[in-house]
């Protein structure tokens, strides 16, 4: 399998913010400058259509992460929906992720990919890709427990559906960490009905990997289920007052 790689971009101008705020799924007002997070743009049924990391530099800049092989999608996209806002889009190469706790930093300076990938699939920090796109809504990757959604803010593409399931349902799955035996499964790839690969890497002839599934399934189908960090461990639903 091959290892990720990810395109950098920059968004400058007096309209970067606004723009943001109505397209991602986390508060970008309330971003504190400096800081990387995890977020994504939905598609109208709800689900993240393109996930990436948001570094806010200030109001006016910001810095945009994404898998390579979303990139070109992605760009086009804000070209699009931004045509009319006073902002610029521009590439700014390739860059390398590390870990921070349960989030990912990047920097110019080259990183093992592979390395990352572990840590970041152990520390629950699933990533969309071209294959996984349009694929799982927020909720279920525990997009929320990690600070990449916030359900007080305004308005963005897909937020009545995200919305919805928040405050009036919840997942009927979510985002687990198994290990397997045998071959490697790609992302996307269904290992049941009820059981979709997000993210996966092989370790010691087998494998571990971020899944979306109904809890009871995965011992079903022979996985071990580890424990994530204590931040994202236990049920997605909002919790009862």
């Amino acid at each position: 399998m091959s290892l990720p790689a990810f395109s950098s971009f920059t968004l400058m101008g007096v309209d970067a913010q606004k723009f943001l705020q109505g397209q991602v799924t986390l508060n970008v007002e309330k971003l504190t400058e400096g800081t990387t997070r995890y977020t994504g743009i939905c598609s109208l049924k709800g689900r993240i259509q393109y996930g990436f990391w948001l570094k806010k530099i200030s109001a006016e800049s910001f810095e945009i992460i994404s898998p390579a092989n979303l990139a070109e999608a992605l760009s086009k996209h804000i070209k699009k929906f931004g045509a009319f806002s006073k902002m610029k889009l521009e590439e700014a190469g390739t860059v390398y992720p590390t870990i921070e706790g349960i989030h990912t930093v990047f920097g110019s300076a080259e990183t093992d990919i592979e390395a990352w990938q572990l840590q970041a699939i152990e520390s629950g920090q699933s990533w969309i890709e071209a294959n996984t796109s349009e694929l799982f809504q927020p909720q279920e990757l525990r997009l929320h427990q990690r600070e990449g959604v916030h359900y007080d803010k305004g308005c963005y593409l897909g937020q009545e559906i995200v919305a919805r399931l928040w405050f009036k349902a919840k997942p009927k799955s979510w985002l687990h960490l198994v290990q397997g035996t045998g071959d490697v499964p790609a992302s996307a790839t269904q290992l049941s009905p009820n059981t979709t690969v997000v993210n996966s890497i092989g370790v010691d002839g087998g494998y571990k990997a971020l899944v979306v599934a109904k809890p009871e399934v995965l011992v079903e189908l022979g996985l071990t289920v580890l424990d994530l960090p204590e931040a994202l461990n236990g049920d997605v639903a909002r919790p009862q007052s």
